[in-house]
């Protein structure tokens, strides 16, 4: 059965950094797109990266182009999430999520397995 586990998340101010971990088990890892999603308190759940299982496409939602950088150690199977100059609204619950396919997607309903969630919290 496929475990995922997030970590890395915790309080930062703005305009700091933080990188998330997603530490995958049970399966095989690496012909399997990851994505990352977050959730905000009274919000719906929201696409943020996403990245094929060779690494070699990745997908931003507009709000974090250029901050984030979603990366994967297929070897460690384990994918990260890079994010930089962080602001208040991206304060949120990220989880992580894994395909059935290689292909990237943006939607919660194409990810068949999902995280418990690593909290995020940005102050002004």
């Amino acid at each position: 059965q496929v475990r995922l586990v997030e970590s890395g998340g915790g309080l930062v101010q703005a305009g700091g950094s933080l990188r998330l971990s997603c530490a995958a088990s049970g399966r095989t890892f690496s012909r399997y797109a990851m994505g990352w999603f977050r959730q905000a308190p009274g919000k719906e759940r929201e696409f943020v990266s996403t990245i094929s299982w060779t690494g070699g496409i990745t997908t931003y939602a507009e709000s974090v182009k250029g901050r984030f950088t979603i990366s994967r150690d297929n070897a460690k199977n384990t994918v990260y999430l890079q994010m930089n100059s962080l602001k208040p609204e991206d304060t949120a619950v990220y989880y992580c999520a894994q395909r059935r396919t290689g292909a990237v997607g943006q939607k919660a309903g194409e990810y068949d397995y999902w995280g418990q969630g690593t909290q995020v919290t940005v102050s002004s």
